[in-house]
């Protein structure tokens, strides 16, 4: 099954290279060039979307957190020229999957965006005692009161919920959080444990008799 792809550009020429080369790879594309149009067309009728993130009437991450505020779940993969490790994680804390500098190989784009589409495949549905996650809704509830978690914190807590009472080491959890190909830098690990912790506290605020431990060294447990 072809997927499609929304291009998020306002370069024209640059945006119909992206098109063109991800036709070849096999994609179907949508092209946007600036934000209004890019809410307007981020459904569920396209699987993952490639935003600039310097576009002329808004910061592609901005359009991000929009899109997500919206209830698009789909993966984002930004392009961009900046390459500093703090827009990186900007990126990444807009709601980003991934997170590539121009100029790019059409080719490892392509690879990029199998791979996220991939990961994003939703979990089974799963529970354990009073938590409950619906892989179609992309919710959590406790006894039937709704979670509200991020796109990352549904997918740690799926992960952990998948092990059943066992270990998910760290490495394994910070993969699930962070693309593949993203580089996990000390300051991002950091980011990421702030991340556990906030789920944490959303469980218990949520009345929650699950806990998330830590085996030192190793990784955590959802008991």
């Amino acid at each position: 099954m072809r997927r499609t792809i929304l291009v998020v550009e306002d370069d024209h020429g640059l945006r119909d290279v992206l098109i063109r080369g991800l036709r070849d790879e096999d994609f179907d594309t949508v092209p946007a060039p600036e934000r209004a149009t890019a809410l307007r067309l981020a459904t569920a009728d396209v699987s993952a979307v490639v935003p600039d993130i310097g576009l002329p009437d808004a910061d592609g991450r901005d359009v991000c957190q929009a899109m997500r505020a919206n209830g698009y779940r789909s993966p984002v993969i930004f392009l961009t020229a900046q390459h500093r490790l703090p827009d990186r994680l900007s990126g990444f804390s807009a709601g980003g999957d991934d997170y590539l500098p121009k100029p790019c190989h059409l080719t490892e784009l392509a690879a990029r965006l199998r791979t996220a589409l991939k990961r994003a495949t939703p979990p089974p549905d799963a529970s354990l005692g009073d938590l409950a996650l619906n892989a179609v809704r992309h919710s959590v509830s406790v006894r039937s009161t709704p979670v509200d978690l991020t796109p990352t914190g549904f997918r740690v807590l799926a992960a952990l919920m998948a092990a059943s009472g066992g270990i998910v080491s760290r490495r394994d959890l910070v993969r699930t959080g962070w693309p593949e190909g993203a580089q996990v830098h000390d300051n991002t690990l950091d980011q990421y444990l702030t991340r556990l912790t906030r789920l944490r506290r959303k469980l218990r605020e949520a009345g929650s008799d699950r806990t998330i431990g830590t085996a030192r060294g190793i990784g955590h447990r959802l008991s």
